[in-house]
């Protein structure tokens, strides 16, 4: 990181005043943010400078590594490579609550959490446990329409789990499986439910990844900035997140 943004700072013809803070504390304060998601104002005083000044900080670092390509996640093109190296993918979306919206709140609330939120969907592969692609929706999407929104497509022969929320995604793409869904009125069968244990055996790696992407409190704490700028952050982190499997 500390490469990718000195190597930046040197491309600018004019480089302007200069901070007061070092290019490794300016990462730092950064990734402090995101790890703790306190107030800029509260992080200003740690550090002895404005709260408008942390504010343009992490707003230039976020900017500088996204655009490195080195923290960029593979995107969803790389699911109809025959040569990806995985042999399953799982799917499951993430939701992270915002504060209350002064205008169209009904599209964000979330029965399922009962609060308001964004919901992520992260594909990833087992194998390797690095997270392909995201998409975005606010929370009163489906899981099984934000994932016909994201417009992902899969290579004919990665299987791919999902849990319940994408409940027809076998008629998209055939060797895809969903636990089985308890009928109206209706009880499941010991074999139904031996089917629905072992799937859920292999989709506990969800529950790890959205463990580990959520350490970021930026993601699990209520999302008090503009929303245009959520994907952009927790692309970041999910390609921090790859970087670190790699290492």
């Amino acid at each position: 990181m500390v490469a990718i943004v000195k190597y930046k700072e040197k491309e600018k013809k004019k480089p302007g005043r200069p901070t007061k803070l070092r290019i490794e504390d300016q990462i730092l304060l950064t990734l402090q943010y995101l790890r703790e998601y306190r107030s800029y104002f509260h992080i200003g005083k740690d550090w002895k400078i404005s709260e408008s000044n942390v504010c343009r900080i992490v707003l230039k670092i976020e900017n500088i590594l996204i655009k490195s390509r080195k923290f960029r996640l593979p995107g969803k093109k790389k699911l109809l490579d025959s040569s990806l190296n995985e042999d399953l993918i799982l799917m499951d979306v993430m939701e992270s609550p915002i504060q209350r919206p002064t205008k169209h709140q009904k599209i964000f609330y979330s029965g399922k959490q009962g609060e308001h939120t964004l919901k992520t969907q992260v594909v990833f592969g087992r194998k390797t446990g690095k997270i392909i692609c995201l998409a975005h929706e606010k929370g009163k999407t489906h899981d099984f329409r934000l994932f016909k929104k994201s417009n992902v497509k899969f290579h004919k022969l990665l299987k791919i789990i999902a849990d319940k929320g994408y409940q027809g995604i076998a008629k998209i793409h055939k060797s895809s499986e969903t636990p089985i869904k308890k009928p109206r009125r209706g009880k499941l069968s010991k074999e139904q439910k031996q089917y629905n244990r072992q799937l859920n055996r292999l989709r506990v790696v969800v529950e790890h990844v959205n463990r580990r992407l959520k350490i970021f409190k930026i993601l699990s704490y209520p999302y008090r900035n503009r929303h245009k700028r959520f994907g952009l952050r927790s692309n970041l982190i999910a390609g921090i997140y790859n970087y670190e499997l790699a290492l």
